[in-house]
This record gives C-alpha cells, structure tokens and sequence, in this order.
C-alpha cells in the first residue's frame, strides 16, 4: 500500500516502527525469563499482537 506521507508523518511512522520493535524484544526476551504460566502466556500473545502490528505499519512505509 504506497502512501504519499509527509516528512513529519514518516518521521513519525519510523518512531512508532521502532517503539514496537523494541516492545517486541522485550516482551520475548521477557518470556523466555518468566517463570509464571500466565505471565508466560501474556508476554506470547504480546509478541503476536506485536508482530501483526508491525507487518501492519509497514504498509504505511514509502518504498525506496
């Protein structure tokens, strides 16, 4: 999906693209760590929510 984005809206768009990534990490790195089931089951569904997110905001990407 090619959009035509103004400087200030990739900008923007790469700073959310990395705050997921980031999130991302951590929720995995977290849950190879946790101990509680729950906890566990929480941080895996976030890095599939996480992931769908991205896949989705990098639609909104201009191709170079």
């Amino acid at each position: 999906m090619q959009q035509n984005l103004g400087l200030h809206e990739t900008l923007e768009l790469h700073e959310l693209l990395t705050f997921k990534n980031n999130c991302l990490t951590k929720s995995s790195t977290m849950g190879a760590l946790a101990k509680d089931d729950e906890l566990k089951r929480l941080l895996a569904l976030d890095v599939k929510q996480s992931k769908q997110e991205i896949e989705q905001l990098l639609q909104f990407m201009p191709k170079q």
